[in-house]
C-alpha cells in the first residue's frame, strides 16, 4: 500500500523481528486511527492478532467511524465511505510501525496509530486524514521539498468531570483557575503537579513540547509542539490532545480544545507554523544571500527582501485558496464564533499576511526577527479545534500550488485594516460561519476540487459532514432565544 511515513519515534521498529522483540514481555496492544472531526478511534488487540496484521496488509476496521459524527449519530444523508447500501463495511486499518511509543499513564502498554485503505483499491481511504496528509507530504518530495510543520494549542482547563459536566448540563462551569493571567509564574503553582505532568508525560509518550505556559484567560494554558515533519507534527498534536485529556481526568479536571468556550473572552488558537526544506535540509523560505538586497512588492522594507521567491510563492497560494478550504482549518459551529471577535481579539478573519503581525490572519517569521534558517509562516486561522492533518493538508497543498503557478502576491503586507478598507474591497473577508465555508468550499469552482488538491470525493464526502453539522446546528434552540424571546416575543 503507497503512503510516505512520519519521522519515525524513539525505539521505533524496523522490521517485524524488531517488532517481536520490542512487544516480547506484552500481551496487548492499544491501536488507534483518527477520524474527521481529529478523534481518535481505537481498541486493544491481542498481541498475536496485532502481530498478524502488522505481518500482512492490516486488519478490518468498521467503516462507520467515516458515517457517524463526534458523537456518534450517523450523518443525516448518506455519505461515501461508509452507508446503509454498504452494510457499514469494514475497511483496512493499516499498522504504522514507525509510530510506536508506550503510554507511561497506562502500564506503558504499547501504542500504535494506524492509515484506512480502502478494501477494493488498496488505495488511501479518500478522507483518511493521515492518509490526505500522506499524499501530500508525497506530492511535496516530487519537487524535492519535505514539509516541516509546528502546532500551538491554547486550551481552557476546567475543575470538572465528565459526569459534573453532564449534571451541570454543561453550563456554569468552574475555571482551574480564575482571572487573566498569560505567561504568570504564580498561577502555574496553582494545580501544580498537573501542569508539570502534562509536560512530562507528554515528553515520555514521544510528543515533545517546546514552551508549556499559562496564557490569557481563566484556566488557559498553551502548549507549543516542537517543529518536526508535518505527518509527525499531525500525530503529536492529536495526540497531545489524547495527553491532556488523559492526565486531567485523573486529576478531576477537563482540558477543553473547543475554539470559543466563553463568549465575552479570547478564543482558543490552534496556530500552525510552516515551512519547506530541500534535500539538503536547507529552509527554502529563507532569503539566500544573493536576495538580501533585492526589494519585492511583498517585502516589509521595499530595499530587502525577508523572504525568498520560493516562499512567496507559497505564501501566495495559501492567500489565494484559503477561503476555499476553511472547513479544513475551521471545522466546527463554534469555530467561527472565534473569528468574530473583532480586533480586541487579534481575530484572523481576513485574507492577510503581515511581517511578525500577530494582527494578520498569516503571519511571516523571518529575519530580522529570528535567524533566516528559521523562516516560516504561522497560520493564525485554525482553532484548537481544527483536525491538524486536514489544516497542515490545505496549507501545504495550497502552498505547493502557489510553487507550481509561480503565484505572486497581488496585495502588500498588513498588519491592520478599517472597515472602510473592507468596504472598499481592499481587504477580503474570510467565510464567517460553517455553513457559508462549506458551502463556498463545495462549489464547482472551489480550488478544493481541484486535480492536486483534495478531489470531488473528499468535498463531497467532508462537506456533506459539515453540512450534517450546521443542519444539527440549524434545528438546535439554546438558551439564548429562549432567554431573549420567551418573555416579549
Amino acid at each position: 500500500m503507497a503512503g510516505g511515513t512520519p519521522s519515525p519515534t524513539r525505539n521505533a521498529p524496523q522490521s517485524l523481528d524488531d517488532l517481536k522483540e520490542a512487544l516480547q514481555h506484552d500481551i496487548k496492544v492499544k491501536v488507534a486511527g483518527i477520524d474527521v472531526d481529529g478523534v481518535l478511534r481505537g481498541k486493544f488487540m491481542s498481541k498475536d492478532k496485532f502481530l498478524s496484521a502488522a505481518s500482512s496488509d492490516g486488519f478490518g476496521f468498521c467503516s462507520v467511524i467515516f458515517g457517524w459524527d463526534i458523537h456518534d449519530a450517523v450523518y443525516s444523508r448518506e455519505l461515501l465511505i461508509s452507508n446503509r447500501a454498504n452494510g457499514y463495511r469494514d475497511i483496512i486499518a493499516a499498522i504504522d510501525l514507525s509510530t510506536y511509543r508506550r503510554i507511561p499513564w497506562e502500564n506503558n502498554v504499547p501504542f500504535f496509530l494506524v492509515s484506512f485503505f480502502d478494501p477494493d483499491t488498496k488505495q488511501p481511504l479518500a478522507v483518511d486524514p493521515r492518509g490526505i496528509l500522506k499524499i501530500t507530504t508525497e506530492r511535496a518530495m516530487t519537487i524535492g521539498r519535505e514539509c516541516f510543520a509546528g502546532v500551538e494549542y491554547e486550551y481552557f482547563n476546567f475543575k470538572e468531570t465528565p459526569d459534573t459536566l453532564s449534571q451541570k448540563k454543561f453550563t456554569d462551569l468552574q475555571p482551574l483557575t480564575p482571572g487573566m493571567h498569560g505567561y504568570s509564574l504564580l498561577r502555574t503553582q496553582l494545580n501544580n503537579e498537573y501542569f508539570h505532568e502534562l509536560f512530562d508525560e507528554s515528553t515520555k509518550f514521544g510528543v515533545d513540547i517546546e514552551g508549556h505556559h499559562t496564557e490569557t484567560g481563566p484556566g488557559v494554558f498553551e502548549s507549543a509542539l516542537a517543529y518536526t515533519s508535518a505527518l509527525r507534527m499531525a500525530d503529536n498534536a492529536i495526540l497531545f490532545k489524547y495527553v491532556a485529556k488523559s492526565i486531567g481526568m485523573k486529576r478531576g479536571v477537563v482540558p477543553s480544545f473547543m475554539a470559543k468556550p466563553w463568549g465575552n473572552l479570547p478564543g482558543c488558537s490552534g496556530h500552525v507554523h510552516v515551512s519547506l526544506r530541500d534535500t539538503g535540509g536547507n529552509n527554502v523560505f529563507a532569503v539566500a544571500d544573493s536576495e538580501l538586497s533585492i526589494g519585492r512588492s511583498g517585502a516589509a522594507n521595499e530595499d530587502t527582501a525577508f523572504m525568498s521567491r520560493e516562499g512567496e510563492w507559497f505564501l501566495a497560494g495559501v492567500l489565494d485558496g484559503i477561503a476555499d478550504v476553511m472547513p479544513m482549518l475551521v471545522p466546527t459551529i463554534n469555530g467561527y464564533k472565534r473569528l468574530v471577535g473583532g480586533e480586541a481579539f487579534w481575530a484572523p478573519n481576513a485574507i492577510t499576511y503581515g511581517y511578525d503581525s500577530r494582527a494578520a490572519s498569516i503571519r511571516i517569521i523571518s529575519p530580522p526577527s529570528v535567524p533566516p534558517a528559521a523562516t516560516r509562516l504561522e497560520v493564525r486561522i485554525p482553532g484548537a479545534d481544527m483536525n491538524p492533518y486536514f489544516a497542515l493538508s490545505a496549507i501545504f497543498l495550497l502552498g505547493l500550488r502557489g510553487i507550481e503557478k509561480n503565484l505572486e502576491l497581488t496585495s502588500p503586507p498588513i498588519s491592520h485594516f478599517t472597515p472602510e478598507d473592507r468596504n472598499k474591497g481592499k481587504v477580503k473577508m474570510l467565510p464567517t460561519s460553517l455553513e457559508s465555508a462549506t458551502g463556498h468550499m463545495m462549489r464547482p469552482e472551489s480550488v478544493a476540487r481541484e486535480k492536486g488538491m483534495f478531489g470531488n470525493d473528499f468535498v463531497e464526502h467532508y462537506g456533506g459532514t459539515r453540512q450534517h453539522e450546521v443542519k444539527l446546528w440549524n434545528e438546535a434552540v439554546t438558551n439564548w432565544e429562549v432567554e431573549r424571546y420567551i418573555e416579549l416575543a
